[in-house]
């Protein structure tokens, strides 16, 4: 018997760290090679890590809640190989380990190769895992069928308490929490054994609040900012900081763009064609007339960088917050194959199954803050892009067209820039071009 020990691997994209979100094993349990056994929490994703070692677990480097380095200790596994037994690791598999070792696991992409699928059979859910560290000349990814039983009936189970510290959360009644505000260590739990159920926090969620202190400013809460937050956090500082951004708005009559969108959602058999792909397609257009737009400025040697491809990134609300997809080579792309684009990295957005790959590498970001039902914004640039289209929500209001007034859908358009990429007769003039074509759509033929 030896123990040894599974250290955090790069999980691309240059991150440094993760937050441990579940433990889906146990001191003293045996896992076999490829098993998940904890779930973390990078500033990108959410992602299941295998262990590439079989044996007994003898120790858990950290509760739910902590935050590892990558390249630290994970799980110590204590491996023992039977007589007469095959070697239990591959040659890629000592690779792997002494790469982990030095923190720099090998990456395909930018990415480590880990996904998984689920079933359920008979009240058992199984997850499918591909793990494994791609990169040329390196082995096939491994595929291992991990059972982890849970019952047919059960009612999505929360925590369970460990010397005073919440060991393993659902994702539901982490979120549950997390919204109401609540922390779970103040909580009793009614299950077995002290867990804590979704009935527990709701209990807790509905119980009125103690009245502040006369002293002082009570404090509710304090929410370590990390994870995604933090990286939101960190790139929206580093943009005001560095970037001398400007923006500038006008009201647009989108009565062309309604009726086109229409139009071409004619056919209910055809794939539908959202707002944000038409507006998609109109941002393409307007980046080749102002091609100084779809650009960053290279600080450290003082340079404009202008690029030939249009990556279109576009915010996207998640229940982990706000992220950013990744429409590459946006400029090759019809309307249609834009609008399929969208609804695929929308509904993986929304799933947290992302990669790396499609949230990075962004030149032009558009923004409709519309769907939040707002008229306007000021956005902070998508460090380190030059420029942002802002799109607010469309209403019916009175317009004057051929000197009479009529009802017409009317919207907002905002444009920030960086004002070291350009000035305000590009700005302006690229926001006026979007604003025409928004009103004649048409006009989008002439470039066909």
């Amino acid at each position: 018997m030896s123990a040894r020990e599974f250290l955090l691997p790069d999980l691309g994209e240059g991150l440094t760290e993760a937050e441990i979100i579940a433990w889906h094993v146990a001191v003293g349990e045996h896992v076999s090679v490829d098993q998940v056994v904890c779930e973390v929490e990078t500033a990108k994703a959410s992602v299941e890590v295998p262990c590439p070692y079989a044996g007994e677990v003898v120790e858990l480097h950290g509760a739910v809640g902590d935050v590892v380095d990558v390249g630290k200790p994970l799980i110590s596994i204590a491996a023992a190989v039977a007589v007469g037994a095959a070697p239990e690791e591959p040659a890629d598999r000592a690779r792997l380990d002494a790469e982990a070792r030095n923190g720099k696991a090998k990456q395909s992409s930018g990415n480590v190769l880990v996904g998984y699928g689920t079933a359920e059979t008979g009240g058992v859910r199984r997850r499918r895992v591909v793990s494994g560290f791609g990169g040329h000349g390196a082995a096939p990814p491994r595929v291992h069928v991990a059972p982890v039983a849970v019952p047919a009936n059960a009612e999505p189970v929360a925590t369970k308490q460990n010397g005073g510290r919440i060991a393993v959360i659902s994702p539901l009644v982490r979120r549950l929490a997390k919204e109401g505000g609540l922390d779970l260590a103040s909580v009793q739990g009614s299950g077995p054994e002290g867990l804590i159920m979704r009935r527990d926090v709701e209990a807790a969620l509905a119980t009125p609040a103690p009245a502040p202190s006369s002293t002082g400013i009570a404090e509710r809460e304090r929410v370590p900012l990390r994870g995604l937050r933090k990286t939101v956090a960190d790139k929206l500082s580093r943009s005001r900081r560095e970037i001398p951004d400007a923006t500038t708005w006008v009201d647009v009559d989108a009565t062309g763009l309604m009726e086109l969108r229409a139009a071409l959602n004619k056919d209910a058999s055809a794939r539908k064609i959202s707002l944000l792909a038409v507006l998609a397609r109109i941002c393409v257009a307007g980046l080749a007339r102002y091609p100084e737009l779809n650009a960053t400025v290279d600080v450290e040697r003082q340079e404009i960088v202008r690029y030939a491809d249009v990556n279109l990134g576009f915010a996207a609300q998640t229940d982990r917050g706000l992220v950013v997809p990744v429409v590459h080579g946006a400029h090759l792309m019809s309307t249609e194959e834009l609008a399929a684009e969208f609804e695929r990295l929308t509904a993986a957005a929304r799933a947290g199954s992302l990669p790396v790959s499609d949230l990075t590498g962004s030149t032009f970001t558009l923004n409709n803050y519309g769907v939040y039902g707002v008229d306007g914004s000021t956005p902070i640039l998508n460090h380190p892009e030059a420029a942002m289209l802002g799109v607010g929500r469309i209403v019916k209001k009175p317009w004057v067209v051929d000197d009479q007034l009529a009802v017409r859908h009317v919207t907002q358009l905002s444009f920030t820039f960086d004002h070291r990429v350009c000035d305000g007769g590009v700005a302006g003039g690229f926001l006026r071009y979007v604003a025409d074509l928004v009103e004649e759509p048409a006009r989008l033929l002439r470039g066909l």
